[in-house]
């Protein structure tokens, strides 16, 4: 896999305004920097938030506080605590998160 070609840049984050993106219950807050193709965010989710989807994009996501839980379709369960990450493809394992205390995470996809 090769990245698109882009210049060098840094991301502004304080100048990028949070967007609300209500779930089945909680929000998640998003601050969104697209670059080409590429999406990059940091999200936090509130505490109780459960997604509203399964998703099928593929992420690269690194929480930084707190831990989520990522439901496959398939009925399998991760937890993503505080200093890990979790990757998975475009068109994969349909897939759901919640948070019982919430969480921040950087999110690439």
């Amino acid at each position: 896999m090769e990245l698109a070609s882009f210049p060098f840049q840094t991301i502004p984050w304080d100048s990028i305004p949070w967007q609300p993106h209500k779930g089945e219950s909680g929000v998640a807050y998003w601050k969104t920097f697209q670059m080409g193709t590429i999406r990059i965010r940091k999200v936090k989710y509130s505490e109780g938030y459960i997604a509203d989807h399964w998703c099928t994009k593929g992420h690269i996501i690194f929480c930084y506080d707190g831990k989520m839980l990522t439901e496959l379709e398939d009925g399998r369960k991760f937890e993503l605590k505080a200093g890990m990450t979790y990757c998975t493809g475009d068109n994969n394992e349909p897939h759901k998160t919640s948070t019982k205390y919430g969480c921040k995470l950087l999110i690439v996809d």
